[in-house]
């Protein structure tokens, strides 16, 4: 498992694609929070990174199919799977050396952002930000990243075209993120089943850690997805 990571990541970081995967992140991040009009904090007033912890989740719904498409997919393309099965490994420590090796790229990603806290603390008036909330909003945030990352580590265990993989990681992860959600804002479900559908969505449980409440229910619902998915990934390359 532990070579499988290592071999993932020096071929992420081997070429450009993990370094623009990289200044994607802080540079889209940055404009929103930064620079464009009705967005940015100064137009917003208040010391605070709620408009990053808002955005960040649009931005890795995409980001993190991208980065995981061919992780499995391009290994059943080029046939390497096969040659990979015929070492004494298992398909879970195929399954989790990839998922590691993708989740440390996210924290890698996730990490240079520290910096906007440093910033919103000297722009603050008093000098001070909600420390609590910040540090919530950034546990919930790495663990939608690991959601987002078993997902589509899952998809691309389903089909060997990279394209495909990507389609149905940001379509899967766009559903699971806010599709309840919407789903619960019907008026079939107003007053029923809307809070319960809701809360199947992972946007109520991220909402929920981004207000500084560390909530064990919300650590078992994010636990929960991800063993499912590494779970159902690991069934795909029974299959092959």
């Amino acid at each position: 498992m532990l070579s499988i990571c290592k071999k993932e990541l020096h071929q992420f970081f081997s070429n450009l694609t993990g370094y623009i995967a990289i200044i994607l992140f802080l540079l889209v991040n940055g404009l929103f929070l930064f620079v464009l009009k009705d967005s940015n904090i100064f137009d917003f007033g208040y010391a605070s990174l709620d408009k990053f912890f808002e955005l960040a989740p649009w931005v890795l719904i995409f980001l993190v199919p991208a980065i995981t498409m061919r992780s499995i997919s391009e290994e059943l393309r080029s046939g390497t799977f096969e040659i990979l099965r015929t070492r004494p490994i298992t398909c879970w420590q195929i399954a989790l050396g990839k998922y590691f090796s993708i989740l440390l790229v996210m924290l890698i990603i996730i990490i240079p952002t520290f910096v906007y806290i440093f910033t919103i603390k000297s722009l603050s008036a008093a000098g001070t930000i909600d420390g609590g909330g910040i540090t919530g909003s950034y546990i919930g945030l790495f663990f939608l990243a690991a959601v987002f990352t078993a997902i589509s580590l899952c998809c691309s265990s389903n089909t060997g075209n990279a394209v495909v993989a990507f389609l149905l990681g940001a379509f899967a992860c766009l559903i699971l993120y806010f599709g309840f959600n919407a789903v619960s804002k019907l008026p079939a479900f107003q007053g029923k089943a809307d809070y319960y559908l809701e809360m199947a969505g992972i946007n109520f449980h991220y909402g929920s850690m981004s207000r500084g409440l560390i909530d064990s229910r919300d650590l078992i619902y994010f636990l929960s997805l991800i063993f499912v998915f590494l779970f159902v990934t690991v069934r795909n390359l029974q299959k092959r």
